[in-house]
């Protein structure tokens, strides 16, 4: 699974993209990023308010019961907002 990081994201956790394999257990994006908090004091900060996360899963926005699978990428970014 490749999981991307943007803006201040992936500033907090100190890289743009990570090339990882979740334990069995992950299955949709909510155990995915309960997951992901615990790799790093980065992961967690980043991830510590979820209300400000969004997350796309194969370039497609998704809810937190999205599944996820191994060969899929996953980003994770902050709210955009156009103008």
């Amino acid at each position: 699974m490749k999981v991307l990081w943007f803006a201040w994201l992936r500033t907090r956790v100190g890289t743009a993209e990570e090339t990882l394999t979740p334990p069995a257990e992950v299955r949709d994006v909510r155990t995915l990023l309960d997951w992901l908090k615990q790799r790093s004091p980065g992961h967690a900060e980043a991830l510590k308010n979820l209300s400000v996360v969004r997350v796309a899963v194969n370039q497609t926005y998704v809810q937190p019961d999205h599944p996820v699978a191994a060969g899929d990428e996953v980003a994770i970014f902050p709210p955009v907002t156009g103008g």
